[in-house]
């Protein structure tokens, strides 16, 4: 039997997600693109759950190719792996919390075709229904996503970040890769910045995807000090990145006010003018995060 090439790689890094995995998995088998031109790589942190036996299990007859890596470095470490195996043409970035539409792989495949100077495109946030919609904190961070990608074209003043996006490979490996240094959040931001430098360009494209959300305020609170720490080492790596105004709240505050009517006007729910009290709730949790990296930072030097 002769492999054919395929045109896409999924990479998926992974850590303890066995809550949220099964779904994942399961949108990526129902995926309305041919099956010879998929791959799948996952890199496993060492989980200490059944994260990687769950996906193990899912796929065993799919019929998509799969490999299975671990490491213990990080994201960056991690991410590189997916590129440094990788033979597809792109690379869909998809977390262990994401759910694709069906047509998802389709519609990005066919953007980055059709658009050779892009080197990343973000798909759309979408809003999950049920549940999930009934939950405060989940209904507050699916907003803020929802707005920030409802606009399709080029971008010049958004983060796209890796989950929901596709990558030019090419683009990869012209900026250098993944950085490896870095252990947890901030390897995308780093990325994204020497692409564009090369003159690639980001955008978002019309792909719709939703996450399962954080549903209490402990652990948001919990994921964007997380997000803080690793700002730290962005930031160390290159200010510039870090001072914008995705990163300063009080030059947000009247386009967050803005933005909270609009998702009133949307949902029609009162509730959705709790989103700026949320987003700096979550800025906040960002600073306790990157000063807890100061101050141990500090302590060493001691």
């Amino acid at each position: 039997m002769i492999l054919i090439r395929p045109k896409v790689t999924i990479g998926i890094c992974v850590k303890n997600n066995a809550q949220t995995i099964s779904e994942t998995i399961k949108s990526i088998i129902k995926q309305d693109f041919p099956r010879e031109l998929i791959e799948l790589i996952i890199v496993d942190g060492y989980s200490e759950d059944a994260t990687l036996s769950i996906i193990k299990r899912q796929l065993k007859n799919s019929e998509i190719r799969f490999k299975v890596f671990r490491e213990k470095e990080g994201l960056g470490k991690a991410r590189q792996i997916v590129v440094d195996n990788a033979e597809g043409e792109y690379i869909v970035w998809v977390d262990g919390d994401i759910i694709l539409s069906r047509d998802f792989i389709k519609k990005h495949v066919e953007f980055m075709d059709s658009n050779p100077k892009v080197g990343i495109a973000k798909g759309k946030y979408g809003v999950l229904k049920g549940d999930e919609h009934k939950n405060l904190v989940a209904f507050l961070e699916d907003l803020e996503f929802m707005l920030n990608t409802q606009n399709e074209g080029e971008v010049n003043d958004k983060v796209l970040a890796t989950s929901g996006c596709i990558y030019r490979v090419k683009a990869i490996r012209q900026a250098g890769g993944f950085d490896p240094l870095f252990k947890g959040v901030g390897e995308d931001m780093d990325i994204e910045s020497r692409i564009r430098a090369l003159g690639w360009k980001l955008c978002v494209a019309s792909a719709v995807f939703q996450e399962l959300r954080r549903k209490s305020w402990k652990a948001l609170w919990n994921e964007y000090m997380w997000h803080g720490k690793g700002g730290f080492q962005l930031y160390h790596k290159n200010k510039k990145i870090l001072i914008s105004l995705e990163i300063f709240p009080p030059v947000l505050l009247i386009k967050k006010v803005e933005q909270s009517v609009q998702a009133y006007k949307k949902f029609r729910q009162k509730r959705a003018f709790l989103f700026t009290l949320h987003y700096f709730f979550k800025r906040v949790a960002w600073f306790f995060g990157f000063l807890s990296q100061c101050a141990k930072i500090g302590q060493h030097k001691l």
